[in-house]
């Protein structure tokens, strides 16, 4: 028998994008300007997240790197990778352990976002990946 004095999860959560609440995005510190987020999952511990990601237009991400794979599905607009590569609505993106970049989104973008764990924000003067052509 369940013991019910747990503070677990409903067996299932329904998540409508009409209706989600979003805050600014304070994940890994100070709001990053011009983003919010609905989180649906957020292990601090194991850095382990799944959530809703919203740019509003002109927004960027900070340069980082995944220490372990990263996903996204761009749900509305337009994402753009730092080497000038466009993810449009319906794109999956998925990014292998050690890639570092930064993103931004000229016209605003939803995203859902899986991570694997907390990624770490680059240093000065750290490069970012080559994806080539």
């Amino acid at each position: 028998m369940p013991d019910s004095t747990a503070t677990a999860l409903p067996a299932r959560r329904v998540i409508s994008q009409d209706s989600l609440q979003l805050r600014p995005f304070d994940r890994y510190g100070p709001p990053q300007p011009g983003v919010q987020w609905h989180p649906i999952t957020d292990n601090r511990e194991t850095g382990e997240a799944t959530y809703y990601a919203y740019y509003e237009p002109g927004a960027a991400s900070s340069p980082h790197e995944h220490p372990l794979t990263e996903e996204f599905l761009v749900v509305e607009g337009e994402f753009v990778d730092h080497d000038g590569r466009v993810f449009k609505a319906g794109d999956f993106v998925s990014y292998q352990p050690g890639t570092k970049h930064w993103s931004h989104s000229p016209k605003g973008c939803l995203l859902l976002v899986f991570l694997r764990c907390l990624n770490r924000r680059l240093g000065e003067g750290e490069q970012v990946s080559d994806f080539g052509a």
